[in-house]
Protein backbone atom coordinates (compact mmCIF):
# COMPACT_ATOMS: atom_id res chain seq x y z
CA UNK A 1 0.00 0.00 0.00
CA UNK A 2 1.43 3.38 -0.97
CA UNK A 3 0.41 6.90 -0.14
CA UNK A 4 -0.36 9.58 -2.72
CA UNK A 5 -0.51 13.05 -1.22
CA UNK A 6 -1.46 11.63 2.12
CA UNK A 7 -4.22 9.37 0.83
CA UNK A 8 -4.10 5.59 0.92
CA UNK A 9 -3.83 4.15 -2.59
CA UNK A 10 -3.14 0.66 -3.89
CA UNK A 11 -2.08 0.89 -7.58
CA UNK A 12 -2.16 -2.87 -8.01
CA UNK A 13 -5.67 -3.58 -6.72
CA UNK A 14 -8.26 -4.11 -9.50
CA UNK A 15 -5.54 -3.89 -12.14
CA UNK A 16 -4.03 -7.35 -12.34
CA UNK A 17 -7.16 -8.63 -14.05
CA UNK A 18 -6.19 -6.84 -17.24
CA UNK A 19 -2.60 -8.07 -17.40
CA UNK A 20 -3.49 -11.38 -18.97
CA UNK A 21 -5.23 -9.66 -21.87
CA UNK A 22 -2.49 -7.03 -22.05
CA UNK A 23 0.14 -9.71 -22.50
CA UNK A 24 -1.58 -10.79 -25.69
CA UNK A 25 -0.98 -7.35 -27.20
CA UNK A 26 2.75 -7.62 -26.66
CA UNK A 27 5.16 -6.19 -29.19
CA UNK A 28 2.44 -6.43 -31.80
CA UNK A 29 1.27 -3.18 -30.19
CA UNK A 30 2.17 -0.55 -32.71
CA UNK A 31 5.09 1.77 -32.78
CA UNK A 32 3.59 5.13 -33.03
CA UNK A 33 6.58 7.25 -31.32
CA UNK A 34 11.89 8.39 -22.62
CA UNK A 35 14.98 9.92 -21.67
CA UNK A 36 17.34 8.96 -18.88
CA UNK A 37 18.54 5.40 -19.08
CA UNK A 38 18.03 4.96 -15.38
CA UNK A 39 14.28 5.36 -15.71
CA UNK A 40 13.87 8.36 -13.42
CA UNK A 41 14.12 11.54 -15.46
CA UNK A 42 12.99 14.06 -12.90
CA UNK A 43 12.75 17.43 -14.57
CA UNK A 44 11.61 20.86 -13.54
CA UNK A 45 12.13 24.47 -14.42
CA UNK A 46 15.01 25.91 -12.42
CA UNK A 47 13.03 29.13 -12.01
CA UNK A 48 9.79 27.51 -10.85
CA UNK A 49 8.53 28.19 -7.37
CA UNK A 50 5.36 26.16 -7.84
CA UNK A 51 4.30 23.01 -6.08
CA UNK A 52 5.44 19.68 -7.47
CA UNK A 53 3.15 17.96 -9.98
CA UNK A 54 4.28 14.51 -11.13
CA UNK A 55 3.95 13.44 -14.77
CA UNK A 56 4.79 9.90 -15.81
CA UNK A 57 6.02 8.78 -19.23
CA UNK A 58 6.14 5.26 -20.67
CA UNK A 59 7.73 4.00 -23.86
CA UNK A 60 10.24 1.58 -25.34
CA UNK A 61 13.64 2.94 -24.33
CA UNK A 62 15.34 -0.29 -25.38
CA UNK A 63 14.62 -2.77 -28.14
CA UNK A 64 13.54 -2.36 -31.75
CA UNK A 65 11.16 0.54 -31.03
CA UNK A 66 13.54 2.46 -28.76
CA UNK A 67 13.89 5.46 -31.08
CA UNK A 68 10.18 6.22 -30.73
CA UNK A 69 10.07 5.77 -26.96
CA UNK A 70 13.16 7.88 -26.38
CA UNK A 71 11.69 10.69 -28.48
CA UNK A 72 8.48 10.60 -26.46
CA UNK A 73 10.19 10.57 -23.09
CA UNK A 74 12.60 13.32 -24.12
CA UNK A 75 9.63 15.41 -25.23
CA UNK A 76 7.91 14.86 -21.88
CA UNK A 77 11.03 15.79 -19.94
CA UNK A 78 11.60 18.97 -21.96
CA UNK A 79 7.93 19.88 -21.68
CA UNK A 80 8.07 19.55 -17.91
CA UNK A 81 10.95 22.01 -17.83
CA UNK A 82 9.37 24.51 -20.20
CA UNK A 83 5.85 24.56 -18.77
CA UNK A 84 6.75 24.76 -15.09
CA UNK A 85 5.68 28.04 -13.54
CA UNK A 86 4.92 29.71 -10.23
CA UNK A 87 1.95 27.39 -9.67
CA UNK A 88 3.17 24.06 -11.01
CA UNK A 89 6.66 22.61 -10.84
CA UNK A 90 6.35 19.73 -13.28
CA UNK A 91 8.62 16.75 -12.66
CA UNK A 92 8.78 13.63 -14.80
CA UNK A 93 9.74 10.01 -14.43
CA UNK A 94 9.98 7.63 -17.36
CA UNK A 95 9.74 3.84 -17.54
CA UNK A 96 10.81 1.41 -20.27
CA UNK A 97 8.10 -0.96 -21.52
CA UNK A 98 9.97 -2.40 -24.56
CA UNK A 99 6.71 -1.88 -26.54
CA UNK A 100 5.08 -4.70 -24.60
CA UNK A 101 1.57 -4.49 -23.13
CA UNK A 102 2.23 -6.43 -19.93
CA UNK A 103 5.48 -4.59 -19.22
CA UNK A 104 3.70 -1.31 -19.85
CA UNK A 105 1.08 -2.12 -17.19
CA UNK A 106 3.92 -2.92 -14.78
CA UNK A 107 5.53 0.41 -15.67
CA UNK A 108 2.23 2.17 -15.01
CA UNK A 109 1.99 0.60 -11.55
CA UNK A 110 5.58 1.62 -10.81
CA UNK A 111 4.76 5.21 -11.71
CA UNK A 112 1.58 5.10 -9.63
CA UNK A 113 3.70 4.02 -6.64
CA UNK A 114 5.97 7.00 -7.36
CA UNK A 115 2.95 9.31 -7.06
CA UNK A 116 2.15 10.00 -10.70
CA UNK A 117 -0.71 12.48 -11.06
CA UNK A 118 -0.97 12.32 -14.87
CA UNK A 119 0.49 10.07 -17.56
CA UNK A 120 1.79 11.34 -20.91
CA UNK A 121 2.11 7.96 -22.59
CA UNK A 122 2.49 5.17 -23.42
CA UNK A 123 4.14 5.41 -26.82
CA UNK A 124 2.93 2.37 -28.76
CA UNK A 125 -0.67 1.45 -29.42
CA UNK A 126 -0.70 -2.07 -27.98
CA UNK A 127 0.86 -0.82 -24.77
CA UNK A 128 -1.51 2.15 -24.68
CA UNK A 129 -4.59 -0.04 -25.09
CA UNK A 130 -3.40 -2.17 -22.16
CA UNK A 131 -2.55 0.77 -19.90
CA UNK A 132 -5.72 2.69 -20.81
CA UNK A 133 -7.78 -0.21 -19.45
CA UNK A 134 -5.93 0.11 -16.16
CA UNK A 135 -5.92 3.91 -16.02
CA UNK A 136 -9.69 3.97 -16.52
CA UNK A 137 -10.33 1.69 -13.53
CA UNK A 138 -10.88 3.07 -10.05
CA UNK A 139 -8.79 4.69 -8.74
CA UNK A 140 -8.37 6.45 -12.09
CA UNK A 141 -5.28 8.28 -13.33
CA UNK A 142 -5.49 10.75 -16.22
CA UNK A 143 -3.76 9.54 -19.40
CA UNK A 144 -2.91 11.30 -22.65
CA UNK A 145 -0.88 9.30 -25.18
CA UNK A 146 1.31 11.30 -27.56
CA UNK A 147 1.53 8.70 -30.28
CA UNK A 148 -0.91 5.78 -30.00
CA UNK A 149 -3.45 6.30 -32.75
CA UNK A 150 -5.95 3.44 -32.54
CA UNK A 151 -9.52 4.35 -31.58
CA UNK A 152 -9.39 1.39 -29.16
CA UNK A 153 -7.14 3.44 -26.86
CA UNK A 154 -9.84 5.94 -25.91
CA UNK A 155 -13.00 3.96 -26.68
CA UNK A 156 -15.34 3.82 -23.68
CA UNK A 157 -12.96 5.72 -21.39
CA UNK A 158 -13.65 9.19 -20.03
CA UNK A 159 -10.14 9.97 -18.77
CA UNK A 160 -7.98 8.87 -21.74
CA UNK A 161 -6.96 11.24 -24.55
CA UNK A 162 -4.73 11.30 -27.63
CA UNK A 163 -2.40 13.95 -29.05
CA UNK A 164 -1.92 12.30 -32.45
CA UNK A 165 -4.50 11.72 -35.16
CA UNK A 166 -6.49 8.50 -35.04
CA UNK A 167 -5.75 5.83 -37.65
CA UNK A 168 -9.02 6.42 -39.56
CA UNK A 169 -8.34 10.16 -39.60
CA UNK A 170 -4.90 9.67 -41.17
CA UNK A 171 -6.11 7.21 -43.79
CA UNK A 172 -9.03 9.40 -44.85
CA UNK A 173 -6.96 12.59 -45.00
CA UNK A 174 -4.19 10.91 -46.97
CA UNK A 175 -6.63 9.58 -49.57
CA UNK A 176 -8.28 12.99 -49.93
CA UNK A 177 -4.90 14.71 -50.32
CA UNK A 178 -3.75 12.23 -52.96
CA UNK A 179 -7.03 12.50 -54.85
CA UNK A 180 -6.69 16.28 -54.95
CA UNK A 181 -3.01 16.35 -55.93
CA UNK A 182 -2.09 12.98 -57.48
CA UNK A 183 -5.38 11.79 -58.86
CA UNK A 184 -3.86 10.46 -62.12
CA UNK A 185 -1.43 8.08 -60.42
CA UNK A 186 -1.88 4.32 -60.10
CA UNK A 187 -1.45 3.29 -56.48
CA UNK A 188 -0.12 0.32 -54.58
CA UNK A 189 -1.19 0.16 -50.94
CA UNK A 190 1.75 -1.19 -48.92
CA UNK A 191 1.37 -1.91 -45.21
CA UNK A 192 2.27 -4.10 -42.23
CA UNK A 193 -0.64 -6.51 -41.78
CA UNK A 194 0.60 -7.49 -38.33
CA UNK A 195 0.62 -3.94 -36.99
CA UNK A 196 -2.57 -2.21 -35.84
CA UNK A 197 -1.30 1.28 -36.71
CA UNK A 198 -0.35 0.35 -40.26
CA UNK A 199 -3.36 -1.84 -41.01
CA UNK A 200 -5.77 0.61 -39.32
CA UNK A 201 -4.68 3.46 -41.59
CA UNK A 202 -4.69 1.13 -44.60
CA UNK A 203 -8.31 0.09 -43.97
CA UNK A 204 -9.48 3.71 -43.75
CA UNK A 205 -7.43 4.65 -46.80
CA UNK A 206 -8.99 1.87 -48.90
CA UNK A 207 -12.51 2.99 -48.04
CA UNK A 208 -11.81 6.66 -48.78
CA UNK A 209 -9.78 5.83 -51.90
CA UNK A 210 -12.84 4.14 -53.37
CA UNK A 211 -15.00 7.17 -52.57
CA UNK A 212 -12.38 9.54 -53.99
CA UNK A 213 -12.00 7.35 -57.09
CA UNK A 214 -8.29 6.71 -56.68
CA UNK A 215 -7.01 3.87 -58.87
CA UNK A 216 -5.51 1.30 -56.50
CA UNK A 217 -4.01 -1.39 -58.74
CA UNK A 218 -2.25 -3.48 -56.10
CA UNK A 219 -2.11 -4.20 -52.38
CA UNK A 220 1.03 -5.60 -50.75
CA UNK A 221 1.63 -6.55 -47.11
CA UNK A 222 4.41 -7.67 -44.81
CA UNK A 223 4.94 -8.50 -41.13
CA UNK A 224 7.60 -7.48 -38.64
CA UNK A 225 9.73 -10.56 -39.22
CA UNK A 226 9.94 -9.94 -42.98
CA UNK A 227 10.90 -6.28 -43.22
CA UNK A 228 14.50 -6.74 -44.33
CA UNK A 229 13.59 -6.92 -48.04
CA UNK A 230 10.53 -5.87 -50.03
CA UNK A 231 11.79 -6.73 -53.50
CA UNK A 232 9.07 -9.33 -54.09
CA UNK A 233 6.27 -6.91 -53.20
CA UNK A 234 7.80 -4.13 -55.31
CA UNK A 235 8.19 -6.47 -58.28
CA UNK A 236 4.47 -7.31 -58.16
CA UNK A 237 3.54 -3.63 -57.83
CA UNK A 238 5.70 -2.70 -60.79
CA UNK A 239 4.21 -5.48 -62.92
CA UNK A 240 0.71 -4.14 -62.15
CA UNK A 241 1.68 -0.66 -63.27
CA UNK A 242 1.76 1.13 -59.92
CA UNK A 243 3.30 4.58 -60.20
CA UNK A 244 2.88 5.64 -56.56
CA UNK A 245 3.10 3.86 -53.22
CA UNK A 246 0.95 4.75 -50.24
CA UNK A 247 2.75 3.21 -47.26
CA UNK A 248 1.46 3.85 -43.71
CA UNK A 249 4.57 2.29 -42.17
CA UNK A 250 7.41 3.34 -39.88
CA UNK A 251 10.60 4.96 -41.03
CA UNK A 252 12.88 1.94 -40.61
CA UNK A 253 10.98 -0.33 -43.05
CA UNK A 254 10.34 2.74 -45.24
CA UNK A 255 14.09 3.20 -45.64
CA UNK A 256 14.37 -0.43 -46.77
CA UNK A 257 11.47 0.04 -49.20
CA UNK A 258 13.10 3.07 -50.81
CA UNK A 259 16.48 1.34 -51.04
CA UNK A 260 14.93 -1.76 -52.64
CA UNK A 261 13.04 0.34 -55.21
CA UNK A 262 16.23 2.21 -56.10
CA UNK A 263 18.27 -0.99 -56.43
CA UNK A 264 15.76 -2.52 -58.84
CA UNK A 265 15.43 0.67 -60.90
CA UNK A 266 11.79 1.17 -59.98
CA UNK A 267 11.05 4.88 -60.27
CA UNK A 268 7.95 5.31 -58.13
CA UNK A 269 6.57 8.10 -55.98
CA UNK A 270 5.77 7.41 -52.31
CA UNK A 271 3.70 8.84 -49.48
CA UNK A 272 3.67 7.89 -45.80
CA UNK A 273 2.07 9.13 -42.59
CA UNK A 274 3.36 10.34 -39.22
CA UNK A 275 5.13 7.07 -38.43
CA UNK A 276 7.54 7.76 -41.28
CA UNK A 277 8.71 11.01 -39.69
CA UNK A 278 12.35 10.45 -38.76
CA UNK A 279 13.43 8.67 -41.95
CA UNK A 280 16.20 11.19 -42.57
CA UNK A 281 17.82 10.08 -39.32
CA UNK A 282 17.90 6.34 -40.03
CA UNK A 283 21.46 5.13 -39.48
CA UNK A 284 23.21 4.17 -42.72
CA UNK A 285 20.34 5.36 -44.93
CA UNK A 286 21.17 7.32 -48.10
CA UNK A 287 18.89 10.31 -47.54
CA UNK A 288 18.95 11.24 -51.23
CA UNK A 289 16.61 8.28 -51.75
CA UNK A 290 13.97 10.17 -49.73
CA UNK A 291 13.92 13.16 -52.09
CA UNK A 292 10.33 13.75 -53.14
CA UNK A 293 8.90 11.58 -50.37
CA UNK A 294 5.53 12.85 -49.13
CA UNK A 295 4.56 12.68 -45.46
CA UNK A 296 1.27 13.36 -43.71
CA UNK A 297 2.70 14.57 -40.42
CA UNK A 298 1.84 17.44 -38.04
CA UNK A 299 5.41 18.53 -37.29
CA UNK A 300 8.47 19.74 -39.16
CA UNK A 301 11.79 20.46 -37.47
CA UNK A 302 12.56 22.72 -40.44
CA UNK A 303 9.61 25.04 -39.74
CA UNK A 304 10.99 28.31 -38.36
CA UNK A 305 8.05 28.48 -35.96
CA UNK A 306 9.50 25.43 -34.18
CA UNK A 307 13.08 26.75 -34.07
CA UNK A 308 13.22 27.38 -30.31
CA UNK A 309 11.96 23.89 -29.50
CA UNK A 310 14.34 22.29 -32.01
CA UNK A 311 17.32 24.16 -30.56
CA UNK A 312 16.40 23.29 -26.97
CA UNK A 313 15.91 19.64 -27.90
CA UNK A 314 19.23 19.46 -29.77
CA UNK A 315 21.02 21.15 -26.86
CA UNK A 316 19.53 18.67 -24.39
CA UNK A 317 19.71 15.42 -26.36
CA UNK A 318 22.08 15.99 -29.29
CA UNK A 319 19.45 15.03 -31.87
CA UNK A 320 16.87 16.67 -34.09
CA UNK A 321 13.37 16.16 -32.65
CA UNK A 322 10.78 14.25 -34.64
CA UNK A 323 6.99 14.22 -34.54
CA UNK A 324 6.96 11.82 -31.58
CA UNK A 325 8.96 14.24 -29.43
CA UNK A 326 6.75 17.13 -30.52
CA UNK A 327 3.54 15.25 -29.73
CA UNK A 328 4.86 14.38 -26.26
CA UNK A 329 5.79 18.01 -25.64
CA UNK A 330 2.28 19.03 -26.70
CA UNK A 331 0.91 16.38 -24.32
CA UNK A 332 2.60 18.08 -21.36
CA UNK A 333 1.36 21.44 -22.67
CA UNK A 334 -2.19 20.04 -22.66
CA UNK A 335 -1.86 18.82 -19.07
CA UNK A 336 -0.60 22.26 -18.04
CA UNK A 337 -3.51 24.02 -19.74
CA UNK A 338 -6.07 21.57 -18.34
CA UNK A 339 -4.73 22.03 -14.82
CA UNK A 340 -5.06 25.79 -15.20
CA UNK A 341 -8.58 25.48 -16.64
CA UNK A 342 -9.66 23.19 -13.79
CA UNK A 343 -8.03 25.39 -11.15
CA UNK A 344 -6.41 22.42 -9.47
CA UNK A 345 -3.63 22.72 -6.86
CA UNK A 346 -0.29 21.09 -7.57
CA UNK A 347 -0.78 18.54 -4.79
CA UNK A 348 -4.16 17.37 -6.12
CA UNK A 349 -4.96 13.70 -5.54
CA UNK A 350 -4.46 11.67 -8.78
CA UNK A 351 -8.06 10.39 -8.79
CA UNK A 352 -9.52 13.87 -8.40
CA UNK A 353 -7.10 15.16 -11.03
CA UNK A 354 -8.26 12.47 -13.45
CA UNK A 355 -11.90 13.53 -13.51
CA UNK A 356 -11.22 17.26 -13.40
CA UNK A 357 -8.54 17.15 -16.11
CA UNK A 358 -10.79 15.06 -18.36
CA UNK A 359 -13.56 17.63 -18.01
CA UNK A 360 -11.16 20.51 -18.71
CA UNK A 361 -9.68 18.87 -21.83
CA UNK A 362 -12.83 19.51 -23.88
CA UNK A 363 -12.67 23.20 -22.99
CA UNK A 364 -9.04 24.06 -23.71
CA UNK A 365 -7.19 25.05 -26.88
CA UNK A 366 -3.48 24.31 -27.14
CA UNK A 367 -1.42 26.20 -29.68
CA UNK A 368 1.23 23.55 -29.92
CA UNK A 369 4.12 22.36 -32.04
CA UNK A 370 1.82 20.00 -33.95
CA UNK A 371 -0.92 22.54 -34.65
CA UNK A 372 -3.82 24.13 -32.81
CA UNK A 373 -5.28 21.33 -30.71
CA UNK A 374 -8.73 20.82 -29.22
CA UNK A 375 -10.37 17.60 -28.00
CA UNK A 376 -13.82 16.07 -28.35
CA UNK A 377 -15.62 14.08 -25.67
CA UNK A 378 -14.23 10.84 -27.12
CA UNK A 379 -10.69 11.89 -26.22
CA UNK A 380 -9.75 12.39 -29.87
CA UNK A 381 -7.68 15.39 -30.93
CA UNK A 382 -8.97 17.89 -33.46
CA UNK A 383 -6.29 19.61 -35.55
CA UNK A 384 -5.63 20.30 -39.22
CA UNK A 385 -3.65 17.68 -41.17
CA UNK A 386 -0.47 18.84 -42.87
CA UNK A 387 1.44 17.24 -45.75
CA UNK A 388 5.15 17.76 -46.35
CA UNK A 389 7.49 16.78 -49.16
CA UNK A 390 11.22 16.20 -48.63
CA UNK A 391 13.30 18.52 -50.79
CA UNK A 392 17.06 18.93 -50.46
CA UNK A 393 16.93 17.02 -47.18
CA UNK A 394 14.30 19.27 -45.60
CA UNK A 395 10.55 19.16 -45.02
CA UNK A 396 8.67 21.57 -47.25
CA UNK A 397 4.92 21.98 -46.93
CA UNK A 398 3.24 20.31 -49.89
Amino acid sequence: MSSLNGKSFNPVMNRRSVIASAAGLGVAGILAGCSSEGGDSGSASANSNGGEFKIGAIGPKTGAAASYGLSVCNGVELGCKDFSNDTYNFVSKSEDDVADGEKSVTAFNTLADWGMQALVGPTTTGASVAVAEVAAQDPQIFMITPSASSTDVTKGKTNVFQVCFTDPNQGVNAAKFLAANYGDEKFVLFYNSGDSYSSGIADAFKEQAAKSKLEVVDEETFKDDSQTSFTNQLTKAKEKGATMIFAPIYYTPASVLLKNASDMGYEVKMMGCDGMDGILGVEGFDTTLAEGLLLMTPFSADDENNADFVKAYKDAYGKTPDQFAADAYDGVHAVAEALKEAGLPADVDPTEASSKLAEAMTKITVKGLTGTLTWNDKGEVQKDPTAYVIKDGKYVQA
